[in-house]
């Protein structure tokens, strides 16, 4: 084969696998959007329908709720359907559910939509990240992930954006329905998608997974090499639950699963994402300043999560959070301060904001993404299913929980102790960190569970 004509075969491969990829991660978009549209709306939903802050709880952590449960059946829907039929499902209930909310005619029955919004978010959630790993070249494999996580705060940026276009009129109906736009499209491109070519493997249907390896990556000997890796794999079957039952060293590795995602929850981030308008006015500021320092918390989010991408696997992943949960403990520990003194010049308004922008740079630089990724490397091969889709299952029942007791802490302990609280669990984590957390920058995954089986100590098992 002459250069030119193998330039021009390896040239539609490498579009083909990043136009995938792309649409795959724009389920990460909507998982964003529907995470932030809720914070600009509440204070007009309450306005309208004449509600409790209790209420207010339910309707903002009802897709928590309803994403525990997709997060649940999604490992069995993504085995039975496929992932790109699984994503199928989840872009309908993204659209069914923004205009079901749109439409609500009251708080029960908008709690219920969001509740449908959160099964597509536990679906997709679970099935983009899966297909993207399955359909992605080893080399981009990482970026692709990472262009997911991007997506992600993206998404929420766009939904405060939105929200504050809206905020002049107060219309929240438009604000929780014209996200369903982004989903048809969305719904659209997915059909465009090729399936997994290991689901369809693992399916007995080789030839249609040859076919979409030679699409991608456009060399037959990759593709051979790349199946027979597939086969290998398949051949180690997931025990999951029977081995948590019977192997104390796994049991220890999904606990700290368990733990990782209650800490990511429990440093308070979810809390500015739903409640920031709130937030902000306690600070002393009009509905309108709101929205726009809303979206400045969009802004700096999206930013400060490149941070991770550059530096966690030169730093490593335990210096990254040290860093991050210090950052959290002191911007969230001056914020409460400040609302405890009283915020009243625009000086000290101005400098609060900034505490509370520095508390979201910490956490998007370390505990947003970095947890993730531990997560996935500290369980075994053989019960990896089973100990992402505990801690999964975990962060959004955590997160539920942070989206219902805000507001109760705020009207039961005081707008200072409350972020002070927020702040103490964030000192805390340090030291969770430091007696806890495996390093795990530059060792294998195989090299992990040799250590995890043996029985090292969480926090050596990635020396």
């Amino acid at each position: 084969m002459d250069v030119a004509a193998h330039r021009t075969q390896a040239t539609h491969p490498k579009a083909a696998i990043v136009t995938t990829c792309v649409l795959a991660a724009l389920a990460g978009l909507m998982f964003g959007l529907d995470i932030g549209v809720i914070s600009g709306a509440t204070q007009f939903i309450q306005s309208d329908f004449k509600v409790s802050d209790r209420t207010i709880e339910w309707i903002v952590s009802a897709m928590m709720a309803g994403a525990a449960v997709g997060a649940l059946g999604a490992g069995w829907m993504s085995a039975a359907l496929g992932r790109k039929r699984s994503l199928i499902l989840a872009g309908v209930l993204f659209i069914a559910g923004s205009l079901f909310c749109a439409v609500a005619g009251s708080a029960t029955i908008l709690i219920v939509a969001r509740f449908v919004l959160g099964l597509a978010i536990g679906v997709a959630t679970f099935t983009a990240p899966l297909y993207l790993a399955e359909v992605a070249p080893e080399k981009i494999r990482g970026a692709m992930i990472s262009t997911y996580q991007l997506m992600i705060t993206t998404g929420i940026l766009l939904a405060f954006l939105s929200d504050t276009a809206f905020s002049s009129s107060g219309n929240w109906r438009w604000m929780l329905g014209v996200i369903a736009a982004p989903g048809v499209l969305f719904l659209l491109g997915l059909f465009y998608l090729p399936d997994s070519p290991r689901w369809l493997l693992m399916r007995g249907r080789r030839k249609d997974a040859e076919t979409v390896l030679v699409k991608l990556r456009g060399d037959e000997a990759i593709v051979k090499k790349e199946i027979d890796d597939i086969d290998e794999q398949l051949k180690t079957r997931q025990h999951g639950f029977s081995m948590f039952r019977e192997n104390p060293n796994f049991r220890r590795s999904v606990g700290l699963g368990v733990l990782l995602q209650a800490m990511q929850q429990f440093t308070g981030m979810n809390v500015v994402m739903y409640y920031a308008p709130r937030i902000f006015k306690d600070m002393g500021y009009d509905t309108q300043a709101q929205m726009w320092f809303t979206a400045a918390v969009g802004l700096t989010n999206v930013l400060a999560t490149l941070i991770a991408f550059a530096f966690v696997d030169r730093l490593g992943r335990k210096p990254i959070l040290y860093a991050g949960f210090t950052i959290m403990a002191v911007g969230l520990g001056v914020v409460g301060t400040m609302l405890g003194l009283g915020v009243n010049s625009r000086g000290e308004q101005y400098f609060t904001v900034a505490m509370l922008l520095l508390f979201i740079v910490g956490f998007a630089m370390s505990a947003g993404p970095l947890i993730w990724t531990l997560c996935s490397e500290v369980q075994p091969l053989k019960g990896r299913d089973f100990g992402i889709a505990c801690s999964t299952f975990t962060n959004w029942v955590t997160n539920m929980i942070v989206g219902a007791t805000f507001l109760t802490l705020l009207s039961g302990i005081g707008n200072a102790q409350t972020f002070w609280l927020y702040a103490a669990l964030n000192a805390l984590f340090i030291g969770i960190t430091f007696w806890l957390v495996p390093e795990t920058k530059n060792v294998t995954l195989e090299q992990i569970e040799r250590n995890l089986m043996s029985g090292k100590s969480l926090r050596k098992i990635g020396q």
